[in-house]
């Protein structure tokens, strides 16, 4: 059906090779950790010197040049084309820490190709961590594809022939039978039901659909049989439309540069530069080849901290543990970045301010209450719409115990029900109804208008052509919604809801809530449109639970999917609210704004040691040994510093 090919699990082959090289990296280099601990701080030699060099050579070899392949090669690059970045940092440090083990042998210059060997190691844990952090973007798009349907039936001449989706033609009369998928983009040419669309619009309530109505492929056919005639195939499908957005907005986003690449673009050449000034001068000054040598290359390893490769890495890490004992899952490292920045906090309504479920919220009764609810649960209870559902349960709620014998019963799709109850005829549904049924409901004309200002969907039921009550039923508003927007209008956010429904009912919601700014009555498709016109103003963090949400959540500065949501959308999601609860999005951007706050400490700390050191190795005062140490109190400070995320209240 699509000619998309999205099967490679593209971030799952990532994770698995750089946690190949983790594996393999600290394999090797744990031995020589041990060798060095044990030398030179307990005096204490296992094996000869020239043997520990050796060794030193012989499994950092794999270590740097195989399992660091690629950061040794990005990080060259670097160098010959003037573009520095942290893998030019390593690079450099490895490559020049590690050549002193061969040099040893001539005796101008000390052994440091053991540090050379933990700095990789270390910088390779950090890639590791990060790209398990990057989250599995590349999931969204498989997950789109498995919607759509695997077979059709279709209506050639008299026959019903089962065939793959790949040969449905358009022009083609599909059969689609209750609780089966709706196959491709369509028109109904005979038949009536109710199609559930929420795994594309986001809307709770299903669709009634009668000759001549447009039906979306994937989205699942309830309660009657429906022939539909097939308008769009393949790649011109609603779905494939769908697909094409989140490739788009998922290609068009640019991640934010890392804070420590913008810092060593300027770090590194000019240690490079230092470390040469400092060997040339130390050679011109004191003839000393060997001398210049070990205080050049103590300012290069003092210089390459794996502090620096784990600052970020480790910072989000806890973050992310922290977030995700809250229920806040943290898919997007860039998010932490991004989120300080952001401006507007567009809301999606149905699933994400609303419960996505309808509820009565008022009941206008003329005949007494119970007598009212009986009747209409009597009928409500025979029928599957989540509208009749609300009723039968408000009624329960409200103490009906049992239902009324019921004959006759009809359902007039997109109207209502009708049936006889004892011996009287009862109707229920909306305006249009009682209207083709004659009943007179010109005096409740205030009544229903203030339900409708209320935002409410209007059920009359009436009795032998008299009204008994009317029912206001409306998507409810989650329990937290006004106080997680309250304290995001407090804090300066500027609040936005969009959706597709009309502009009554979203303003009524929209003033319950406390959000200003309403976009309402928008087409799934114009979404991330909207959210790419707001970007103008400044960054945009898009909240949303549906399919229809995947491309906006991507386009995005920071998409925030609820967890009750569709699986695309929250892969779609930077970060994702386990518990749906809107007072998720304010922790989320409380525990974003801490983390930013620690990566940006770690990184301080990672180069603190450096501001200090450098000139010290510099004069000469710094032995290369006490540089190693440095590095690695330097990764200690930063890894405890992380761990004091711990503490914060979010």
């Amino acid at each position: 059906m699509m000619a998309h090919k999205h099967d490679a699990p593209v971030v799952d082959s990532e994770i698995l090779t750089w946690w190949r090289k983790l594996f393999w990296s600290w394999l090797l280099t744990i031995p020589l950790i041990i060798l060095m601990v044990l030398e030179r701080i307990f005096s204490i030699s296992l094996i000869p010197m020239d043997y520990s060099v050796v060794l030193s050579l012989v499994l950092g070899f794999p270590v740097i040049f195989i399992f660091g392949y690629d950061t040794i090669r990005s990080g060259i690059r670097g160098l010959f084309t003037l573009y520095f970045n942290m893998d030019s940092l390593i690079a450099l440090g490895t490559i020049v820490a590690y050549l002193t083990g061969i040099f040893f042998f001539t005796g101008v210059v000390q052994d440091y190709s053991a540090a050379a060997v933990m700095i990789m190691a270390f910088f390779t844990t950090g890639k590791y961590v990060e790209s398990v952090a990057r989250g599995r973007a590349s999931q969204e798009i498989r997950k789109l594809l498995e919607l759509g349907a695997k077979k059709a039936t279709v209506i050639r001449g008299k026959n019903e022939l089962l065939v793959d989706i790949s040969e449905v033609l358009v022009g083609d009369v599909l059969m689609v039978r209750p609780g089966e998928k709706i196959p491709t983009d369509g028109v109904v040419v005979k038949g009536e039901s109710s199609i559930d669309e929420s795994m594309v619009t986001g809307e709770s309530l299903p669709v009634d659909k009668f000759v001549g109505s447009l039906v979306i492929g994937a989205t699942i056919n309830q309660d009657g049989v429906l022939y539909i005639k097939a308008s769009k195939v393949g790649n011109d499908t609603f779905l494939a439309h769908i697909i094409n957005l989140v490739e788009e907005a998922q290609g068009s986003k640019v991640p934010i540069q890392k804070l420590a690449d913008k810092i060593t673009s300027v770090f590194v050449p000019v240690i490079l530069a230092l470390s040469l000034l400092t060997f040339f001068n130390w050679w011109f000054f004191t003839h000393d080849l060997s001398r210049a040598l070990g205080v050049g290359v103590a300012v290069l390893v003092i210089a390459c901290p794996c502090a620096l490769g784990l600052a970020t890495p480790t910072a989000l890490m806890v973050g992310s543990g922290m977030g995700a004992k809250r229920g806040i899952l943290i898919r997007k490292g860039e998010a932490i970045q991004t989120m300080k920045e952001i401006k507007t906090v567009l809301f999606d309504k149905t699933g994400t301010i609303t419960k996505g479920m309808p509820e009565v919220m008022e009941v206008f009764s003329v005949a007494p209450k119970n007598y009212l609810l009986s009747v209409s649960s009597s009928l409500e209870n025979l029928s599957e719409h989540p509208l009749s559902k609300a009723i039968v349960n408000y009624s329960k709620n409200s103490g009906i115990k049992s239902f009324l014998k019921v004959k006759s019963f009809k359902i007039l799709r997109g109207r209502g029900l009708q049936g006889i109850v004892g011996s009287k005829n009862v109707v229920i549904g909306n305006s249009r109804m009682m209207s083709e049924c004659k009943i007179v409901i010109s005096k409740f004309t205030d009544k229903i208008k203030g339900f409708e200002d209320k935002g409410f969907t209007t059920i009359l039921v009436s009795e032998n052509k008299k009204v008994l009550g009317i029912f206001g039923i409306a998507d409810s508003v989650k329990d937290d919604s006004m106080d997680a927007i309250k304290r995001l209008n407090d804090s300066g956010y500027k609040t936005v809801m969009i959706t597709g429904d009309n502009r009554r009912t979203a303003l009524a919601i929209a003033k319950l809530v406390g959000i200003k700014e309403v976009i309402s009555d928008v087409l799934p498709e114009d979404k991330a449109r909207i959210v790419e016109e707001l970007q103008k103003g400044g960054m945009v963090s898009f909240i949303g639970d549906g399919i229809n949400d995947a491309p906006a959540l991507k386009q995005s500065n920071v998409g925030i999917a609820m967890g009750s949501g569709t699986d695309i959308a929250i892969e779609s999601g930077d970060i994702v609210l386990a518990n749906s609860s809107l007072m998720g999005v304010v922790h989320a951007i409380n525990l974003s704004k801490a983390t930013f706050r620690k990566i940006k400490q770690n990184l301080f700390w990672a180069f603190a040691y450096n501001v200090i050191a450098i000139p010290l190795a510099v004069a000469g005062v710094l032995h290369p040994v006490i540089a190693e140490i440095a590095m690695a109190l330097s990764s200690i400070t930063v890894v405890t510093n992380a761990n004091l995320l711990r503490r914060k209240k979010i």
